[in-house]
């Protein structure tokens, strides 16, 4: 796990990069080496956390053995170990035991292509080929691992942080992309190949890209799920089959050259990572939870249960966050905005285990490929009504229900139908609807929100053609599977998977997850919808029976919690100056936002008289970011 940078600049200019600021900005990524290469008008610069092959052989850049090829590599190949054996029946000496010898020497023997198809694992890396002074980077299949990178008149720079690229080019332009802003508001995450700056792109999980003479030549999708492949296996096989999968991946995930560990949160994927790895493992697991003073967030408890049962060295602590502190690190370190708040107790449980080991497996991964989030079964549900024409008859019975509600819970406080999100999407179709039910700004609050310069700026808003996009490449699977595939390719890699990089790298903590092996979500999505979300709407349902005899008698089926921090709290107490500061007293925002609706959500919020956390917690992230990466703001 490391981190990388690099430039290649036009012909017959003159490489004004800083490489040097550029490593040291990168330190956290990697604080056991570092290393640069030059070449009249390209550099690869690399900082590094060692994991395999503790020794100078492990050393980046790295070129192979006849001198054209020069790699630098973040991540793990999970299946190096098979690939050397193949490639040393074909004649290859390795100088060391590390997987990044083996990507090299696969990328020389097989090409950019080949060495793809044959690779995995979590990876971001570029090879600079000498000959043809051809700079080839891709990124691996589910977006472990992010490579940033911006094409400029002074050149083409990548790196594995947004911060890293202006540590590069400190006269990179700081402008904001309006339309990546919009999609922040909805989602809470900015998609790739956007950023939060309209210079600065982000390679797509799975896609590769060709640069040649400091431009960009191509950029392509490598991988994507076969929805044609379905499998034949009856429910019973299929849970076999699935027990073997999950072994296999995390066996490949324990291959370490310094301590490891795993995340337990009490949840169901982490505690069936973790396991498996009791099965496979001849000592104690290592394992970390954190747990907060407030019950509603708290997971300890159900930690504790799977680590007793598992027999496990557990560790577990209570968070008295000094988040007021860390959050504008973390910001940085991001590089964008990102309001997902999980990214806090993340960062903390990656603290605690990184005092006692330097990788930690977790369970990310199992919500996409299982049907692990309600969400899609409120648009199973609405699917089918609209197939029979029910959606009015279910429309009628909600409001009626409402109405009960009303009349015999009179302390819950009076509601209107509709009265929630499932309620309001009843109006809404396809992609549209599923936007609603996971917006953090609906469309319409939104718009009320956003003044006429950044609708202007913006343009139109393209938020549902993005759920669209995703769902178009899902033709052919059922309708469970199809908005499953809508989340592992959007949610996970531009939410889960980001956070996690950024969080555990912050404290150079490598995290993985088997969860995420490609093969694993290949079976996964091969199976039918009914197999992971029943007709009764049990989420997750092979994975639950397929490991049910593994973990204590009931612990499958208690209700699905969020890893999450007590924000509501938190953004009273904690962050409380901290948000009067910024969105009251400096108006950070009020360019962007209308000021006047802002300051209610904030002193409601802060009186106790209103309860806005979703709304004022991405704004605080938003305002923190344009202060710390110093984002040009309209005069």
């Amino acid at each position: 796990m490391c981190g990388i940078l690099g430039f290649l600049s036009p012909p017959g200019t003159l490489p004004r990069f800083d490489m040097t600021t550029a490593i040291g900005r990168l330190h956290h990524r990697g604080p056991d080496d570092s290393g640069e290469w030059r070449e009249a008008s390209v550099g690869l610069g690399f900082v590094r956390l060692a994991i395999l092959d503790l020794t100078p052989a492990g050393h980046q850049p790295m070129s192979s053995p006849c001198g054209r090829y020069v790699i630098v590599f973040n991540g793990e190949i999970y299946n190096f170990s098979d690939l050397r054996a193949g490639l040393e029946a074909r004649g290859e000496v390795f100088s060391g035991h590390s997987d990044t010898e083996v990507l090299l020497r696969l990328f020389v023997r097989e090409g950019f292509d080949g060495c793809l198809r044959r690779l995995r694992g979590m990876f971001a890396f570029a090879v600079w080929d000498r000959q043809t002074e051809t700079l080839c980077c891709a990124r691996d299949r589910l977006g472990v691992k992010p490579l940033v990178y911006a094409e400029t008149p002074r050149g083409f720079i990548f790196a594995s942080e947004i911060a890293g690229l202006f540590a590069l080019d400190p006269a990179l332009p700081r402008t904001p992309d309006f339309e990546a802003l919009d999609h922040y508001l909805t989602f809470q995450y900015i998609p790739a190949p956007m950023s939060g700056f309209a210079m600065v792109r982000k390679l797509p999980p799975a896609h590769a890209m060709v640069v040649k003479k400091g431009r960009i030549e191509c950029v392509y999708r490598y991988w994507d799920i076969d929805f044609s492949r379905k499998s034949a296996l009856g429910f019973d096989e299929a849970c076999e089959a699935l027990r073997e999968k999950v072994l296999e991946a995390t066996k490949m995930r324990m291959v370490a050259d310094v301590p490891l560990g795993a995340f337990l949160s009490g949840g169901i994927d982490s505690s069936i990572t973790v396991a498996a790895m009791a099965r496979l493992s001849d000592r104690p697991v290592k394992t970390f939870a954190i747990g907060f003073e407030d019950e509603r967030f708290n997971e300890l408890p159900f930690a504790r249960q799977a680590a007793q049962h598992l027999a496990t060295e557990h560790h577990e602590m209570t968070v008295r966050p000094d988040a007021v502190e860390w959050l504008p690190k973390l910001i940085e370190h991001l590089g964008e905005p990102l309001a997902d708040n999980s990214i806090l107790p993340t960062f903390y449980v990656s603290r605690f285990a990184r005092e006692h080991v330097t990788v930690a497996l977790t369970g990310d991964g199992g919500d996409e490929s299982f049907a692990g989030y309600r969400r899609f079964y409120q648009m199973r549900r609405a699917n089918w009504l609209a197939d029979n024409g029910l959606t009015g008859v279910w429309r009628v019975m909600r409001r009626a229900t409402v109405a009960l509600e009303n009349r015999f819970k009179p302390r819950r406080g009076k509601r209107h139908f509709p009265a929630t999100r499932a309620d309001e999407m009843l109006y809404l179709q396809g992609a549209e609807a599923y936007k609603h039910l996971l917006a953090f700004y609906p469309d319409e609050a939104k718009e009320n929100m956003l003044t006429e310069d950044f609708k202007k700026r913006r343009g139109a808003s393209r938020t549902t053609a993005y759920l669209e996009s995703a769902l178009s490449r899902a033709t052919g699977a059922d309708r469970v599977t199809r908005w499953c595939y809508t989340d592992l390719t959007t949610y996970l890699p531009e939410d889960i998977l980001f956070k996690v990089d950024i969080a555990s790298m912050a404290v150079s903590l490598e995290c993985r997850s088997p969860f995420l092996d490609h093969p694993l979500v290949e079976f996964a999505y091969s199976l039918p919808g009914s197999y992971k979300l029943t007709g009764r709407g049990r989420h997750k349902h092979i994975l639950k029976e397929a490991f049910k005899d593994w973990l204590p008698p009931g612990f499958m089926d208690r209700p699905k919690q969020g890893f999450s921090a007590p924000l509501a709290r938190w953004l009273r107490e904690d962050f409380g100056s901290l948000l009067r500061d910024q969105l009251i007293d400096r108006q950070t925002l009020a360019p962007w936002f209308k000021q006047s609706h802002v300051t209610r959500y904030v002193e409601e919020h802060l009186s106790g008289a209103g309860s806005h956390s979703q709304r004022l917690w991405p704004l605080l992230v938003l305002a923190i970011w344009c202060e710390r990466m110093r984002v040009d703001m309209p005069s």
